[in-house]
Parts: structure tokens; sequence; C-alpha cells
């Protein structure tokens, strides 16, 4: 469910030898040019590991996987700030270390991803989504899984820069390859939410119920209820865009009760918040402490109900489970159910306390309902963390996504406005302006509040997927003019377009490149090319051409 002016640029990561060895390759699987195919092979080597080896033991809550292998755990400082020398001006006195070293790996792990050709793929869909007015989506396929547990989402290209994860015009996040096609989806007027609180015991091993701290779950769920059902106060944006909200909760329900509610279909996205473990068939959430459910029992029925979106507020959700001390590959629940085919899932790659996860559920949730896509939801719910914990706090660091390779994220309509009607005579009904297909005159397209946006990009009120046709190319608005001592409401197009707009006026096809010009009614229009879509401004409800 990708829209014509998706640009992506994927890109996957694979062990080149045995698993003892640090050769890795990383090449290209999508590019928004055809010259972006590029393949690199690289080393890991012994200073990222050091550094890595450091960031674990200062953000991780919980020890990780040393990825790859390090021969020792101790790490001298001396040989780290060598390390960190390399790609970071030398320490200032006063400087904070945690930030310096949140810092180091993230420019670390950005040098080794994107250099060479690979650098060169990066940098020429930059300027292509750049040049388009778009964001360029860059997701990551992770083949081995010892790479999983690195975080990265703090991958930043110079000291200075943000984070991959922070922006809105570079969205990251990690996909894979081993999927179906995505079926068609359609968009959605609301948010339909399903949220299930786990339960915050877990049996043991001999069968006997360990307690836990007490998740805040009812608080969670009543932040999500106050936020999207009950007031605009969250909501930055005009009451009439506000988006219609349900959420539906379930507190510690047992699998069928669970299975029973999604398949009354009423549901775009699955939110749990609760206990879970790895596993190797995609974790374990506790949804009763006698009642587990597994990632790939879960996953038959998100994919059956059409789930757009997985959320899941439980520690390791993100995480391959070991065996033997290696990770197993595709085990984690974001992965899992990704395979199995559910668009979007976001999980967790380390343990999050509560606090931090309901400022994130605030942010992220708001996000949603302001109808930005997962991706950049996601980025604006991040910065929400770093900005109250800190950049040199784990919290940012924790949330990952992982995104069907053909979703773009959409999961809601555009807002909906009035459509701008002329007067009509007395006793007959009003008529509105539109733009209508010549060849399908079936195909109108209502001009809402006096104005339209045509272009390729899907945010555009009329949008045209034609290679010619400018991402922001056009807009045709209304504007009152003064026609013999008379206001009467005229309707204009004013291009902003790179090609231009050919107009059928006075007999012959003018060409219109970055000026306005009057349209009247009957007014063919052909956007960027003689050989674009023949379209005609009209009035509806009346005729369809000046006699």
């Amino acid at each position: 469910m990708s829209s014509p002016d998706f640009l992506c640029l994927r890109i996957a990561i694979a062990r080149l030898t045995t698993p003892e060895s640090n050769h890795f390759a990383i090449w290209v699987l999508e590019s928004p040019f055809p010259g972006g195919f590029n393949h690199h092979d690289r080393i890991w080597d012994e200073r990222l590991s050091q550094i890595w080896q450091s960031w674990q033991e200062f953000f991780s809550l919980r020890g990780l996987p040393q990825v790859p292998h390090v021969p020792s755990a101790y790490v001298p400082q001396f040989v780290l700030e060598d390390a960190l020398n390399a790609v970071l001006p030398p320490t200032q006195p006063g400087a904070n270390y945690t930030s310096r070293l949140m810092q180091g790996l993230g420019m670390t792990l950005w040098q080794w991803l994107f250099s060479g050709p690979i650098e060169q793929s990066l940098e020429r869909s930059l300027g292509i989504a750049m040049g388009q007015a778009r964001p360029l989506h860059i997701r990551l396929e992770i083949r081995d899984p010892e790479l999983i547990s690195l975080p990265w989402e703090i991958m930043q290209p110079q000291s200075g820069r943000p984070a991959i994860s922070l922006g809105q015009q570079v969205l990251f996040s990690r996909s894979t390859s081993a999927v179906d096609p995505l079926p068609d989806l359609d968009l959605d007027e609301s948010l339909r939410i399903l949220l299930v609180l786990g339960s915050d015991e877990i049996s043991s091993a001999e069968g006997q119920s360990d307690r836990t701290p007490v998740l805040q779950l009812h608080e969670e769920a009543q932040v999500l209820k106050d936020l999207l059902e009950q007031g605009t106060s969250g909501l930055r944006r005009r009451l009439v865009d506000k988006v219609p909200c349900l959420v539906h909760t379930l507190v510690e329900p047992d699998p069928a009760t669970v299975i029973r509610e999604l398949e009354t279909g009423r549901y775009n996205v699955f939110f749990y918040a609760g206990h879970g473990v790895p596993a190797p068939d995609g974790g374990l959430l506790f949804l009763q402490a006698q009642a587990p459910l597994n990632g790939t029992e879960l996953a038959q029925v998100l994919t059956r109900c059409r789930i757009k979106l997985a959320v899941f507020n439980t520690c390791w959700g993100a995480q391959p489970d070991q065996r033997s001390q290696a990770a197993i590959p595709r085990s984690s629940l974001a992965e899992v159910l990704l395979h199995h085919g559910v668009p979007a899932v976001l999980a967790m790659r380390d343990s999050i306390a509560d606090d931090e996860a309901l400022s994130f559920i605030q942010a992220f949730s708001q996000a949603l309902a302001e109808r930005h896509p997962v991706e950049q939801a996601i980025a604006i719910a991040r910065q929400q963390l770093l900005t109250i914990y800190g950049f040199n706090k784990a919290p940012w660091t924790l949330p990952v996504l992982y995104m069907h390779p053909q979703f773009d994220g959409v999961i809601l309509e555009a807002p909906r406005r009035d459509v701008t009607r002329l007067p009509g005579e007395e006793g007959q009904a009003k008529k509105f302006a539109a733009v209508r297909s010549v060849e399908d005159p079936a195909k109108v397209w209502p001009i809402y509040g006096g104005l339209m946006h045509v272009g390729r990009l899907p945010d555009n009120d009329l949008v045209i997927p034609e290679p010619w046709v400018s991402g922001q190319h056009a807009e045709i608005f209304c504007r009152n003019v003064s026609v013999g001592g008379q206001t009467q409401a005229t309707y204009f197009l004013r291009d902003r377009s790179r090609f231009g707009t050919y107009c059928y006026l006075e007999g012959i096809w003018q060409h219109i490149h970055q000026q306005e010009v009057a349209l009247n009614l009957g007014t063919q229009l052909r956007f960027g090319s003689h050989e674009g879509r023949l379209l005609e401004f009209i009035i509806e409800g009346g005729a369809s051409r000046l006699s």
C-alpha cells in the first residue's frame, strides 16, 4: 500500500562468511533512481566493537549480546578514548562523557553503513527527495541476527546533526524482504485501537507465579482514552481536523477473547501493554499469568483482521531470542509479525520504564490522531523522549519500528473540507467548481474550500502520478474580482512547477509557467506535458463547456 510518490532507499546487511568472521556485505535493495543499486563490503573493526561494548555498559538495562564478537569485556579507558577521538573532536573540559559516547557510536555506525558506493546512493537519493520536496524513507534490512541488538536508530552523519530517526525529511525504519506482497488496504477515517492490558504476573518454570512490579496499565489506558476520545486539548489541530477515535480495552483477557474481539473487524491498531519475554517463535505475551500467547499465534489473527499497526509496550519485543549464546534468526516479536504480513510493528529494544512509556504513548498517539504517517509519528514521539529525558539517556533509543517494504505508513485519510459552492438562481440547487477528466467524465474532483492543490505528491487534492508532473505542481483557487463595478468569484490557476501547465485558452494551447491565469468554464488543462491527462475546469450542475 505505497503511493506512486513513495521515495524509498532500502539497504540490506548480511555476514559474508562464517559466524566467526566480521566481514559483511552491504547493498541497496530499492532505490529512487536506476543507478542506486550499489554494493559494498565492510569489516567490523575492533574500534567499533570497543565503542559498542562501552555503550552497552552505560545504556543497556540488561546484558545484551556482544555484537559482533569482542575479544574481552574489559575495554581500557585510553583505548576507548582513542576510538572516540577517531570520529569526534578531543574531549573538552567538562564535556559529558555519556553524550560523547552516544554521539560516538551514532557517528561510527553511520560511517560504517554509509560509506563508498552506499554513501553515493544515499546522497543522490537525498538530493532527489529534496528536489521533489518529499521525505526519503530509509529502511534497513538486517539479515544477520547478531546485528539486530545494535541501536541503528541513533546513527548520525556528523557532530551537531540529528540522529537518523529524529527527522521529518528522512524517515527511518527497519524492514525485511521475506514477506508476501501487501494487499490493498483502504485508508481509514478514524483510529480504532484495541488496547490489551496484560498480566502483571509471569509464571515460572515450576508453575509458580512470580510477582513483578505492577505496570501502570490502567493509567496508560486512561491516557489513551482521554487523549483520543474525550477532549481536544491535547490536539494542536482545529476541532474540524480531529480524528474520530475508538479505544476498546481488554484487561488481562485470555487469548480466545483477544481473537474474538479482533475478528469483529472494527480495529486498525493493536496495542499491547504488559510483560513479554523472547522466544524462538516471536516471544511470549503474558495476557494472563497462565495463558501466554506467542508471536506466531498472534500474527495469524492480526494479518487476517487487516491490522495496520501493532504497538508493543513490552520489554524486548524487538530483540531476538538466543540459543547457546547466539541470536536466533527471525525470532523477535517485531520480525515475526512483519514476516507474517503486519504492515507496521513498533516494539522496544530494551526495558522501558513506566514513565518513559507513558510519555512516548502520549506523544505517539497524538501524532497519529493528527494524521501523521507512522514513521513521522514515531519520530515526533522519539523527540519527546529525548527532550524530557536527555540525549545522553537511553529512552529515546528504545522504540524500534519495522515496516513492510510496500507500506508507506499512511493509515488515515486526509481531512475532508467543505466544497466551495457558487450562488445559484432562486429555487435551484447551488453549483460548485470542480476539475473533471475529459476521457472519463465520471471522474470529478470538487474544489474544496476554494482551493485545490495539484501534483504528484499524495497529500495533493488532485494527485496525478505522471513523471512530468511536479510534486507540488499547481494551485486552483478562487478570488473575488471586480467586473463592471460588481464583485464576482473567479477561479485562477497558479503554476509552481518545473515544466509548466498547458491551458486551452482562446482557441489555442498556451504554456503557463510560474504565473497565474484565469479559468473559464470548460477550460481544458494538461499538467507538465502535451501528453498529460486531459482535464477540464467545470461548474458541477451547470454546462460543461462554454457555448
